[in-house]
């Protein structure tokens, strides 16, 4: 474990519910080595009604802000300084027998990688991308895999060449892997079969792109084979020698509106600053194993399938599963001695639809969730049925965890917790300058304190809901909706009133058995509901049901689209 540079974080002082929409993040730099890790003591576990675990890292919160310091050198480069220092303790014997990778297809594959063989796999990587490849310190690599080894393999060996990692969804359109080439400046792209027809369809418009390497069973031209070519090539490879300030990756940010940003991490932003993540979110150690669902294109990925977890020396698991199966997931926290799992609310929505209780999960002791905020109701339904909280966090690209529930802590269903230390970030120059006050970095969400200085997510600054001199958050809405049992998804925004200038509109998806019945009277029950769940001026004096709901490549709601359909109407 390292020995911290000393963080600050800083939040605005107010009255209790003032609103809030600026989070203060701050790094104070030390050039000093980082030391070894070390293997943390033995898991302490109290057993009453629920199956709580004390921390492990930590004695409590107040003194884990108090103590946390994070020592950030001049040069460190995450491969060489961390996970080639759990190889040293894997050959010396000081690191428990867990795999550092552990992937399954569902489908009977397994592979299993210890941190030596992480390494000696990652290092012929390198070696492809510096040799047949071409590439130098500081060249852009986009890669647009699926949940496979080769994804890890290819995060780790643009750390090793100094190449700046630039993940993609699988997901992504023709239009979507033009935009990216040619913003990025990308010479080389690693890809998977599925997509590598629409790559060849825009190669000749990008001219930066100099190779291409595939990921597939057959090969195709115009294509180097990475399975073939990983054959070939030697392990003998000498990591970079990285500063801690040169940009490691960029992620592509998702937005509801304009084309996405680019966000740039360095070495030591995510290498480094994901410890918060890692020692006191996520409370690993080398005995753990980390079981996190995000897509491989968003910076979850990076946060809790890559540098999180191997930070602290844990295994991370990760399963391939091409489409989402609640049950596939029931089955696999079952059968795998997997301690902690992280999902978006999405996920933990649909898995408690299902009979979660037929499900034993043994080893499994920590549920976290992040990317929106997870509606009480569902914690509710996953205590009850697996005995388990649900430790939300909150974040973003540009940060690693800014708010969050910790272990030891009270947990206050639909708040973010309480803040943890964060630090500055680089991005696009003209997309940053209006995000940045000083030394204030402004997030876009809208959320407010209360007495006991958790904080609670009400929504983007534009999704706020003003009506009759009433501030309404969508989420407040949302969550009411998700209580009734007709409702299957929902987004709320702001409709035009003559009267009350903006009142809240509901769009409705419902669920299948319920498709059936009479709107109108459905429409009915279903304000009702809202009315007496959440305060009555929060409720949808209009609703209108769909098939779908607008959505972008990440699966978050374009509340936008829905918000200017309304007011284009006017």
């Amino acid at each position: 474990m390292f020995q911290p540079p000393e963080w600050k974080a800083r939040v605005l002082k107010g009255p209790t519910k003032l609103m809030l929409s600026l989070v203060t993040m701050k790094i104070l730099l030390r050039s000093k080595c980082c030391q070894c890790p070390t293997v943390p003591g033995p898991v302490r576990v109290l057993h009453k009604d629920y199956r709580t675990v004390t921390p492990q890292n930590f004695s409590n919160y107040e003194s884990m802000k108090k103590d946390f310091k994070l020592e950030i050198p001049e040069y460190f480069n995450f491969a060489k300084d961390v996970l080639d220092q759990w190889t040293n303790m894997e050959k010396a014997g000081k690191r428990p027998s867990n795999s550092a990778l552990w992937w399954i297809n569902g489908k009977g594959e397994e592979v299993r990688w210890s941190f030596e063989e992480l390494g000696s796999l990652s290092k012929k990587f390198a070696n492809i991308l510096t040799e047949a490849c071409a590439l130098q310190r500081g060249d852009r690599v986009i890669v647009i895999l699926p949940r496979i080894p080769e994804w890890w393999l290819a995060n780790v060996a643009c750390l090793r060449t100094g190449a700046v990692f630039i993940p993609g969804t699988t997901q992504l359109t023709q239009n979507d892997i033009l935009y990216r080439l040619q913003s990025s400046k990308a010479k080389c792209i690693v890809a998977h079969d599925a997509v590598a027809p629409a790559v060849d369809a825009v190669a000749s418009q990008c001219e930066n792109l100099r190779s291409k390497l595939i990921v597939s069973q057959n090969p195709r031209e115009g294509w180097g084979d990475l399975k073939e070519m990983m054959k070939r090539a030697t392990d003998n490879h000498t990591c970079v020698e990285t500063r801690h300030d040169e940009t490691m990756a960029i992620y592509f940010t998702s937005g509801t509106s304009g084309s996405p940003k680019m966000t740039a991490h360095t070495h030591s932003s995510y290498g480094l600053g994901l410890s918060v993540n890692g020692r006191f979110w996520l409370d690993l150690t080398p005995l753990d194993v980390m079981w996190n669902t995000s897509d491989t294109g968003w910076a979850k990925s990076a946060w809790s399938s890559v540098f999180s977890p191997w930070i602290q020396g844990a295994c991370v698991f990760a399963h391939h599963l091409p489409q989402f199966e609640p049950t596939s997931i029931l089955q696999t926290l079952s059968k795998f001695p997997i301690t902690v799992f992280c999902s978006v609310p999405t996920v933990y929505r649909m898995l408690v639809q299902n009979d979660v209780t037929s499900f034993k999960f043994k080893s499994l002791k920590h549920c976290v969730s992040a990317g929106e905020p997870i509606s009480p109701e569902v914690t509710e339904q996953w205590r009850s049925r697996t005995g388990l909280e649900i430790y939300e966090g909150y974040g973003q690209t540009e940060t690693v965890l800014i708010c969050g529930h910790f272990k030891g802590m009270k947990i206050k269903p639909g708040s973010m917790g309480k803040p943890s230390p964060a630090f500055d970030v680089k991005d696009n120059p003209t997309k940053t300058a209006s995000t940045l006050r000083g030394n204030n970095y402004i997030t876009g969400d809208r959320g407010y304190m209360d007495e006991d200085g958790y904080f609670w997510f009400v929504g983007r600054s534009d999704d706020v809901i003003l009506s009759s001199g009433y501030r309404i958050g969508p989420f407040e809405v949302e969550s009411a909706l998700a209580e009734h049992p007709a409702v299957a998804e929902s987004a709320a925004v702001s409709s035009p009133d003559p009267i009350r200038g903006e009142v809240v509109k509901a769009f409705i998806v419902l669920n299948p058995n319920y498709k059936s019945h009479g709107q109108e009277q459905l429409k009915k029950e279903i304000q009702e509901h809202v009315k007496k769940t959440t305060a009555p001026y929060k409720y949808p004096r209009k609703v209108e049901f769909v098939q779908e709901l607008p959505k972008t490549i990440s699966g978050k709601i374009k509340r936008n689209e829905l918000r200017k359909k309304e007011w284009e109407s006017i």
